[in-house]
């Protein structure tokens, strides 16, 4: 009891779970590739909704989109895999999901073009399943065992299809991601 009274027990307000999205162009062809920031962003929402951390805070991605130049580097000096590749995540720190700078997602225009064109597919959709791919494993999520693969796949499907976007996996080796990396 206090002198003003019974005493309160003023739990503070609960932190929102909010992500904020960055989105980087390097290299010229992404200029004329008519994929808007907002598409981007879209997609690594629908990402983080179907895989929503448990922890109410504040989370950030930077999605980089490059060439198949720089994406050869980035893969040549942290997979050892010297060609390019269309998505890589690069987590931020040792503890994926944790509040804050989630990492990087690298998307190559060349190789994902060329896949979308494959697989006669929009590239706004491959780009966008590329992205909600990436994020997924900046949040913890991997498909190197049956199981994980599955479990992944399924947000995958999810966060597609709440952007209206056909399930990537209906023909598996047809359609989706030719080779997604992490």
């Amino acid at each position: 009891m206090t002198a003003d009274g019974p005493s309160r027990n003023i739990a503070a307000p609960a932190q929102p779970l909010a992500l904020t999205v960055e989105v980087v162009r390097h290299g010229s062809a992404w200029a004329h590739a008519g994929i808007s920031d907002a598409t981007v962003e879209l997609a690594a929402h629908a990402a983080f909704t179907e895989a929503r951390p448990s922890r109410p805070a504040s989370y950030e991605i930077t999605i980089v989109l490059t060439d198949d130049a720089e994406m050869r580097t980035l893969n040549r000096d942290w997979r050892g895999k010297d060609a390019p590749t269309n998505v890589l995540s690069f987590p931020a720190g040792d503890a994926p999901g944790e509040p804050g700078p989630l990492g990087d997602v690298v998307i190559a225009y060349e190789t994902a073009a060329k896949e979308a064109a494959d697989d006669k597919l929009t590239l706004a959709d491959h780009i966008s399943h590329l992205v909600v791919h990436g994020v997924l494993h900046l949040l913890g999520f991997d498909h190197m065992q049956d199981d994980e693969a599955e479990r992944m796949e399924a947000l995958e499907r999810r966060g597609l299809a709440s952007l209206g976007i056909a399930d990537p996996y209906r023909d598996e080796g047809e359609a989706g991601l030719a080779e997604a990396t992490s």
